[in-house]
């Protein structure tokens, strides 16, 4: 068991929040378009900060945990580029202009970061108690792996949401985002603008991927501080990575195929984690194998993905769904950014 102390946690937790105050400090600070070379600069920085957390903590706690950390990380990092996806079709269905796109993706991030600790907490919790909860987390990540895999050409309709349409029946939207405000009034009478609409859907999402990426990271490590070390750093940096990548999404065209195998292979590992605490003659899974078998599945999926784009460019990739489109999907002109 990793013996973590208070002063660990405080330590860990001001640096996770001081680097969120800084990322999102600034783009507070300075509503701006993120250029390329911003968003590159900014990625590169945040994912060197998480492997360079992650090789001190294996030098202080052990290579066994760091590897735990490790396979944890890139989980929730390719989580959180099918995240990011469904951003950009949020962004697009809702033609967010590019000026106001920083101020949802604050209000994503922060919103993620939070619920994950609630459900890391959560699920840290029931382990604890329950052991056939390792046997519940693999198979709601198999059926979700199923799910994604069979809908893995579809994209996540936003006016299927049932809060955006319970706020559309409810609520006075104007036809206009009002300088990036959220509230507004029309003739006396108190509105929403279309920006409010947006962080519905993006609160919405990021409660369906968390309950999504606890249990896969719990299927990797049952150390709470990992999970959430895991996690946080998966985040930060986020923002920029949107910027960064919203414009090569579209060629990942096996992302979500490559995703519902990872999920699959980490809800089997919880499954036989759980049979092997019946009886010692079930299999387990190693940290070491599973870090392997991310890594190449990622490595296939993203060759083959640039392979099958160089050689058919009308192919465009999908953010995959868990249940089947009840509309035609767009056009893929319709998922690109309405002001490039």
């Amino acid at each position: 068991m990793l013996e973590v102390t208070a002063l660990r946690w405080t330590l860990t937790i001001a640096l996770i929040l001081g680097l969120l105050a800084l990322d999102l400090g600034l783009a507070m600070a300075r509503p701006h378009v993120v250029k390329f070379r911003e968003a590159a600069v900014s990625s590169v920085l945040y994912i060197a900060v998480a492997i360079l957390f992650g090789l001190v903590f294996a030098v202080q706690v052990g290579w066994g945990f760091g590897a735990e950390y490790f396979a944890g990380y890139i989980v929730e990092k390719s989580l959180s580029i099918d995240n990011l996806f469904v951003f950009v079709i949020i962004m697009a269905t809702f033609a967010v202009p590019e000026k106001y796109q920083q101020k949802v993706l604050i209000f994503g991030i922060v919103l993620a970061l939070i619920l994950r600790a609630i459900f890391i907490a959560l699920g840290a919790a029931l382990l604890s108690l329950f052991s056939f909860m390792f046997l519940i987390f693999g198979l709601v990540l198999i059926f979700t792996a199923v799910q994604l895999y069979r809908h893995r050409n579809v994209d996540p309709d936003v006016q299927d949401n049932v809060l955006v349409r319970v706020a559309r029946r409810g609520l006075t939207v104007t036809d206009d985002y009002v300088g990036g405000r959220m509230f507004t009034r029309i003739a006396g009478r108190r509105a929403v603008t279309p920006l409010f609409i947006v962080l519905i859907a993006i609160g919405s999402t990021d409660l369906l991927f968390a309950l999504d990426s606890i249990p896969a990271i719990f299927g990797i490590t049952d150390e709470a501080y990992i999970v959430f070390t895991a996690n946080a750093f998966a985040l930060l940096g986020l923002r920029a990575l949107f910027f960064l990548v919203k414009g090569l999404l579209d060629r990942l065209v096996y992302l979500s195929t490559g995703l519902s195998l990872i999920l699959a292979f980490i809800g089997v590992k919880l499954v036989l984690h759980w049979g092997h605490g019946l009886d010692d003659r079930v299999p387990e899974i190693s940290t070491n194998l599973s870090l392997i078998v991310i890594g190449v599945v990622l490595t296939v999926t993203t060759i083959a993905s640039l392979v099958k784009t160089r050689r058919d460019p009308t192919a465009r990739a999908h953010a995959g769904s868990l249940r089947a489109a009840d509309r035609p999907d767009p056009e893929p002109a319709e998922r690109t950014d309405p002001e490039t």
